[in-house]
C-alpha cells in the first residue's frame, strides 16, 4: 500500500482493491472506514483490469485516529 500524504488540513491514503472486490464489498469497507476511522472519499480510478485506486482523505487532527484497516 502506498503510504499516507498530508496536504494543509487534509491527509490522504490511497488504498487499492483488487479486481475481484465487488461493488457492495467495496463500499462496505469504505463504509467502515468512514464510519471509525474518519475517512471520506476523495477520488476513485478504475483500472482496466477491473482493480479500483481510491484515495480517502480525512481532515487532519491533534489527536490520533486509526489508520486505514487493510
Amino acid at each position: 500500500m502506498d503510504e499516507e500524504v498530508v496536504d494543509g488540513d487534509w491527509e490522504y491514503r490511497p488504498l487499492r482493491l483488487p479486481a475481484g472486490v465487488s461493488l457492495r464489498t467495496a463500499t462496505t469497507q469504505l463504509t467502515i472506514h468512514a464510519e471509525f476511522s474518519g475517512w471520506e472519499l476523495s477520488r476513485t480510478l478504475m483500472f482496466g483490469d477491473g482493480s479500483r485506486k481510491i484515495w480517502l482523505r480525512r481532515k487532519r487532527t491533534a489527536t490520533a485516529l486509526p489508520g486505514v484497516i487493510t
